[in-house]
């Protein structure tokens, strides 16, 4: 016997996955940051490789340093023949890369945005400020009209002339808010 069930399947659990922003929004994400990848290492290798290159004698990637000497490579293939290499230059040329990626997205992303939602906070915070003295100042008017009803009503001296007694302007059971 098969127990049918009102749950989703596994493809429409699939698709309704797919189709939640966040995800289109994190495959954009990962396509534009790929790009932008290439961008910096382009720039790395280009420009500050060079630069850093031009303080010694090689290209960044090129420095080494020898595990087990002596190194050699063969001179036409570049392929190591004999001892182990140890290539820090590009370990530092791809920390170079991060160091960069890392500041520009800080400095064009990060930062801007939090700039933007404390504005979008300090703007909210101050409507809602200016929301709780305009309440506040609406109350304390209903209450001096109400003082002022009452003022009006308890115009007389006998035992009878409590806020509900005699005819007043504002007829009712009592004062608004007692």
């Amino acid at each position: 016997m098969v127990s049918e069930k009102n749950e989703p399947g596994l493809w429409d659990g699939f698709k309704a996955f797919l189709m939640r922003g966040n995800v289109i929004d994190l495959a954009v994400a990962v396509v534009i940051g790929a790009a932008f990848t290439n961008v910096v290492n382009s720039v790395v290798k280009g420009v500050i490789n060079p630069l850093v290159g031009a303080f010694g004698t090689k290209d960044l990637d090129h420095y080494s340093s020898c595990l087990k000497s002596p190194c050699k490579t063969d001179a036409a293939s570049g392929e190591v023949i004999d001892g182990i290499p140890i290539m820090w230059g590009t370990v530092l040329s791809s920390t170079l890369s991060f160091v960069i990626t890392a500041a520009v997205v800080y400095f064009l992303m990060v930062l801007p945005m939090a700039k933007y939602l404390a504005r979008q906070a300090a703007r909210k915070a101050e409507k809602e400020g200016t929301q709780e003295v305009i309440e506040i100042s609406e109350l304390e008017v209903l209450k001096e009209i109400r003082d002022a009803l009452i003022a009006q009503r308890g115009t007389g001296s006998g035992p009878d002339s409590g806020p509900d007694s005699g005819p007043g302007p504002v007829s009712g059971p009592g004062p608004i808010g007692q």
